[in-house]
């Protein structure tokens, strides 16, 4: 069950309607205030679209193009630096604004949003109601649909512009016909853009079925030479104190996703480390997932900042599970008391 990218969208909303009362109560609470707040901007060029995703769906194959939905939050810092480095920021610079404008008609929702939207021709619902029953709950998130109006790929998550222009490819090229995403991107995504780093809060663990019969949770992360991200992850996260002191609660285990060492998963099967990502169908790195006797209850596949990933880990460093049904409860109350204190929280960092 994936407790946290199911329902981080929902810990980001608890945490902007904070900011309301923030304004009604801070001079009699002295209450912390919630920074990093971003709205997004979706550019021009987005289609308003029919509202009705089948005609979308089929005007943009009849242009030779894919329907590109991004569903995104109010307030969320991931969406607006999604479409700042991606739909705003040209290829010359870095982006890929024009490669989309010229394969996609975008569109976009808003997960909370009213409007009425037919998808198909038994379902007519609200953005919202649209966005659950696609099982869209991280943001941002992105479906691209063919000419019939089915997904053929979707991103949970920001992506850099690297990394987006390989998912962009896979579907303009309709390779989802023959392969899927985590094949695509390993035959192409193979340059050397990151060397490992070790960390003092790495443990040297290859039987994970072994690893789970004990107390702790066991935390496995995936990087490789391909991951752009992975060295903003271990100085702006790994590296901070307070996410070492979190680790040693964990058996948590790097992994070389591109590693043909074989180990044992939580399951007793061997397998390599890229074997078991490609099972578990991801393509992102870092990757982590958390388990808790053998049973995953975390995955992250998307970039995540310092305060949601030390919230993540004091979920099951602290056990908290056992006192809370799930992760948005505890991460409600979590935000609540450190808001109670006086303290800022700043969910850009």
């Amino acid at each position: 069950m994936n407790i946290i990218q199911n329902r981080w969208a929902n810990l980001l909303i608890i945490l902007f309607l904070s900011i309301t009362m923030q304004n009604v109560n801070a001079e009699a609470t002295k209450q912390g205030k919630v920074l990093g707040i971003a709205n997004s901007v979706i550019p021009s060029w987005f289609k308003e679209g029919f509202l009705d995703f089948r005609e979308d769906a089929a005007e943009a194959a009849e242009s030779g193009k894919h329907m590109l939905v991004f569903a995104d939050l109010k307030g969320c810092p991931y969406c607006a630096q999604m479409l700042k480095d991606n739909f705003t920021t040209a290829e010359a610079d870095g982006g890929n604004r024009e490669f989309i404008q010229k394969n996609f008609d975008s569109i976009h929702i808003d997960i909370k949003g009213s409007r009425e939207i037919a998808f198909n021709e038994n379902t007519e619902v609200s953005e919202k109601d649209l966005a659950q029953a696609l099982n869209v709950y991280f943001t941002p998130t992105l479906l691209f649909m063919d000419a019939n109006n089915k997904v053929v790929a979707r991103v949970n998550g920001y992506r850099s512009p690297r990394e987006f222009k390989q998912v962009l490819n896979y579907v303009k090229e309709k390779a989802y016909l023959k392969t899927d995403f985590p094949s695509y991107r390993a035959e192409h995504l193979t340059d050397k853009v990151y060397t490992l780093l070790d960390h003092e809060g790495f443990s040297k663990i290859t039987d994970f079925q072994a690893a789970s019969k004990t107390d702790k949770p066991l935390a496995i992360l995936f990087e490789d030479k391909t991951c752009d991200e992975c060295n903003r992850f271990h100085k702006e996260i790994l590296d901070l104190k307070k996410t070492k002191a979190l680790m040693k609660a964990f058996n948590f285990v790097r992994l070389d996703a591109l590693s043909d060492k074989k180990l044992i998963d939580p399951q007793g099967k061997e397998i390599t480390a890229g074997e078991w990502l490609k099972k578990q169908g991801i393509s992102y790195r870092p990757a982590l997932l958390v388990f808790i006797k053998g049973e995953e209850k975390a995955r992250l596949t998307g970039l995540i900042k310092s305060f949601h990933f030390q919230q993540l880990l004091s979920f099951f460093a602290l056990k908290k599970y056992n006192e809370y049904p799930d992760f948005i409860e505890y991460g409600e109350e979590y935000s609540k008391k450190i808001l109670e204190s006086g303290k800022d929280i700043d969910i850009w960092k």
